[in-house]
């Protein structure tokens, strides 16, 4: 089993910061790609951003430029830094990782619990 457990988010105002950090722990051979999704409410959950094992990445359109995703993973963390945030970035974000538990066998994907990113005008 796996656990991911984030942290980071919280209330800032337009134009402000935030860094959010998913852990990855439990049974893990190797974490193939990790991510951040958003929902707002009334929405359907979306992509905000992946990253490969091999470091390559993606980004939805709408944060491209003001969002830088990374991960470490000798911690097996993944970040999500957020800079000029808009109140429209006021979402539940959640953390996706696709992780093979063992040398040989299928990757399952796991998701953290969500943290809370509010942005006020």
């Amino acid at each position: 089993q796996v656990q991911l457990v984030e942290s980071g988010g919280g209330l800032v105002q337009a134009g402000g910061s935030l860094r959010l950090s998913c852990a990855a722990s439990g049974t893990i051979f190797k974490i193939n790609a990790m991510g951040w999704y958003r929902q707002a409410p009334g929405k359907q959950r979306e992509l905000v951003a992946t990253i490969s094992s091999s470091g390559r990445i993606n980004y939805v359109d709408s944060v491209k430029g003001r969002f830088t995703i990374s991960r470490d993973n000798a911690k097996n963390t993944v970040y999500l830094q957020m800079n000029s945030l808009k109140p429209e970035d006021t979402a539940v974000y959640y953390c996706n990782a696709n992780v093979l538990p063992y040398s040989i066998g299928y990757s399952y994907d796991y998701w953290g619990q969500g943290t809370q990113v509010t942005v006020s005008s």
